[in-house]
């Protein structure tokens, strides 16, 4: 393997007007194949969006205790990471293709972090679902990186940070997950959400809204209702991801601001 150094990187992605950052609350895997309130507002969010020179994805489905991953194949292979759903779902295909270059100049500005990088993965269920109505038929290199599960919060945030730069360079980032995650208090015959999950929901809102990012890097220490709403923060992360690439003089646009099924918060912001 070739070992480029960034200054043999850099004419591969070129200077370019900031680009947005979202984060994008995914929910249910079926929400790749619906036509509802959700998706619709994804595709139009992705109507939007500047050209992209690539897309990153860091989705709360590969987690990679005490490592940080980079998908380095030149073909993506679709991973459907789930059970019990029909089978349409299975059959899904969404064809893309990396970049090594783009995989490396990931790595490099993650090299303090020993950043390894993946032929092997692909795009699991939180990049794919939503790129199939942010991003239909994409021509740009898709790109996944994983989350350190056994990283702090603080940590974490540092370490996505290193990555802000290359918003100049024509990269658009999304962290897909869900601020509200309780799997095992979801309504699945529907009905109001759960008052827990809306309070905390409406918290780490005003937070996000006013940048307070010490409450949000420590959320089980800042809200009551964040064991319950936040059991395990898996689904949390990429938001901190998303949090950290943004800028100083950046405010952010909420959209799908609904709970879904009780318990899954599918709130989403975009930078403007």
């Amino acid at each position: 393997m070739t070992d480029y150094s960034l200054a043999d990187l850099e004419g591969r992605l070129t200077p370019s007007e900031r680009m947005p950052v979202l984060f994008v609350g995914h929910g249910n895997p079926m929400n790749a194949i619906s036509d509802n309130e959700f998706t619709r507002t994804w595709a139009q969010v992705g109507h939007e969006l500047p050209e992209p020179q690539a897309i990153v994805v860091v989705s709360a489905h590969w987690l990679t205790p005490g490592s940080t991953r980079i998908t380095d194949a030149p073909r993506n292979r679709v991973i459907h990471d789930f059970g019990g759903f029909p089978d349409e779902l299975y059959r899904v295909d969404y064809p893309t293709v990396g970049d090594a270059e783009v995989a490396r100049i990931l790595s490099r500005q993650l090299e303090e972090y020993e950043a390894q990088l993946d032929a092997q993965w692909g795009l699991d269920h939180g990049t794919w679902s939503v790129l199939k109505h942010l991003a239909p038929a994409p021509e740009m290199p898709v790109l996944q990186v994983s989350i350190d599960y056994a990283m702090p919060l603080p940590q974490l945030y540092e370490l996505y940070s290193r990555l802000r730069s290359l918003r100049h360079r024509g990269v658009l980032f999304i962290g897909s997950g869900n601020i509200v995650h309780a799997l095992g208090r979801v309504k699945w015959g529907g009905g109001d959400p759960w008052d827990w999950a809306e309070q905390f929901d409406t918290d780490s809102a005003d937070a996000l809204r006013e940048r307070r990012t010490d409450q949000l890097l420590d959320p089980y220490g800042t809200w009551a209702e964040a064991r319950i709403a936040v059991p395990t923060d898996d689904h949390y992360r990429p938001m901190v991801a998303s949090l950290s690439l943004l800028e100083d003089d950046e405010d952010i646009r909420f959209f799908n601001e609904g709970i879904d099924i009780g318990a899954v918060g599918m709130r989403s912001f975009i930078t403007v």
